[in-house]
């Protein structure tokens, strides 16, 4: 997978109109303003570079940077 931390970082702080630096591994995203339609579009987008097993549910269950991370980045078994 070609996706790395600060890919996935960078593409959620320019989906959310703020720095990268200010997103925290616990934070809820869904606080944010993050929505299912946007986590949609970065379920889409990430599928197209290279994680071509990932699903909504994978994301939406539980909306923290860090999980988030973890599952792209393959570090979660």
């Amino acid at each position: 997978m070609s996706l790395t931390t600060e890919k996935i970082h960078a593409d959620v702080a320019e989906l959310l109109g703020c720095d990268a630096a200010e997103l925290k591994p616990e934070t809820d995203l869904t606080d944010l303003g993050l929505d299912s339609m946007r986590i949609m579009g970065l379920v889409e987008q990430w599928r197209s570079e290279g994680a071509e097993n990932l699903e909504f549910a994978d994301l939406a269950e539980q909306p923290t940077l860090g999980h988030w991370t973890r599952v792209l980045t393959g570090s979660a078994a």
